[in-house]
């Protein structure tokens, strides 16, 4: 950039070519607005950034990396927890299948499971309808359902087992619901797994070209 360049020329030139012993040192750094500087020391407001030193002919010599928060040292740290976990799945695809139909055919086992649990538990639920219907059906010959003047109370179990069942009938409703969204995570998982496969096979094959 030209600022850059006019920085070189005004601050480095004097310091790299003044006639000084080959082991002066010349700091580099870049301020807040992206302009290069150059300088035999740092100025303190820049001493927490990233700098660079040069010897008397121009050349780096060293890297003074800046001085990170501990929000960066915690997205660092959680970067690079992300890569290693990559990393592992990585291996774990390339040394468990030999090829993508190895992975579609796990997938496929996988799904025909759930696809079993979820007839269980709507054979189930259409069982507790039916005894729901049963009972709401006694519920009808006692009060407050029935307003004969011989009619008799609800008996207490008869309002338990009512209850109870329409709760049951509720909670694996949710439960299908979850079932239902285990498949389709199932189902992502799975074509994630067989995309990065063929990535890597396609890397590796690359390279022993």
């Amino acid at each position: 950039m030209p600022l850059a360049l006019a920085g070189f020329a005004l601050a480095g030139a004097p310091l790299i070519h003044a006639g000084t012993s080959d082991d002066k040192l010349v700091y580099k750094w870049v301020d807040e607005h992206g302009v290069i500087h150059y300088g035999d020391r740092v100025p303190p407001q820049y001493a927490k950034k990233e700098a660079t030193v040069l010897n008397s002919q121009g050349v780096e010599v060293r890297r003074l990396t800046a001085e990170r928060s501990a929000a960066e040292l915690e997205q660092s740290e959680r970067e690079q927890e992300q890569l290693d976990k990559q990393k592992h799945h990585d291996d774990f695809l390339l040394t468990t299948y030999a090829s993508v139909h190895d992975i579609e055919r796990l997938r496929d086992e996988r799904l025909d499971q759930l696809k079993g649990q979820r007839v269980a538990a709507e054979q189930y639920i259409a069982g507790l309808q039916e005894r729901l219907l049963v009972l709401q059906a006694r519920a009808m010959t006692f009060r407050p359902y029935n307003s004969a003047s011989q009619a008799r109370r609800m008996p207490d179990d008869l309002a338990e087992q009512l209850v109870r069942t329409a709760n049951e009938i509720h909670s694996q409703g949710n439960a299908l619901t979850v079932r239902d969204e285990q498949e389709s995570a199932v189902r992502a998982q799975f074509q994630a797994d067989i995309d990065r496969y063929r990535e890597l096979r396609t890397a590796t094959t690359a390279r022993s070209d």
